[in-house]
């Protein structure tokens, strides 16, 4: 697989706590940019969830959505569609700032890497099929603080270091809620 490039986002791997547990939140009705499971979300000034761009401090990672639509019935989705009409929304975003997240590189990175910090890229728009993001690492952007820490290799089947897409693990070292986390 680390040589084929299918990205899904920022996939919840674990918890050091042992629970994936994820919260409740709001999207403003009529929110006009899509997001899918597995994209980086932020709070934005008005205490809705909204979809981070690469670079921006985010508080978690969206799981789904439940809503009432405007025929007064409830739905229920991996990703929120843009300029959805809704009420009662309810969205579910991990928020836990020590969970550990796999993600696929879009290029090779090796063991030395681990403890550097890299932003998310985007490898197309994702799926709207699926609702699956399709958000990468960003090998290329590394930097002294950005949005994800490097922590390990993702335990699989035919991932290795310095594959073309390696499956990593990494946590969120830009969260929104604590102070930013130091690349070693």
């Amino acid at each position: 697989m680390s040589s084929t490039s299918q990205p899904f986002g920022l996939r919840p791997a674990y918890s050091p706590s042992g629970i994936v547990r994820p919260v409740a939140m709001t999207i403003a009705s009529a929110y006009n940019t899509g997001i899918l499971q597995n994209q980086p979300v932020k709070i934005g000034t008005d205490g809705t969830i909204q979809a981070a761009a690469a670079g921006d401090r985010f508080v978690g990672v969206f799981q789904g959505v439940e809503f009432t639509d405007t025929d007064g019935r409830r739905r229920v989705a991996n990703k929120w569609t843009a300029s959805t009409t809704a009420t009662e929304v309810v969205a579910y975003v991990t928020t836990d700032p020590t969970l550990v997240y796999e993600i696929q590189t879009d290029a090779a990175v090796v063991v030395g890497d681990i403890g550097k910090e890299y932003d998310f890229t985007t490898a197309g728009t994702g799926s709207t099929t699926t609702g699956l993001s399709a958000m990468m690492l960003g090998v290329s952007t590394s930097a002294a603080n950005a949005g994800l820490q490097l922590l390990n290799i993702a335990p699989a089947q035919d991932n290795a270091w310095s594959d073309t897409y390696v499956i990593v693990q990494v946590r969120i070292s830009e969260h929104q809620l604590v102070a930013d986390v130091a690349a070693f």
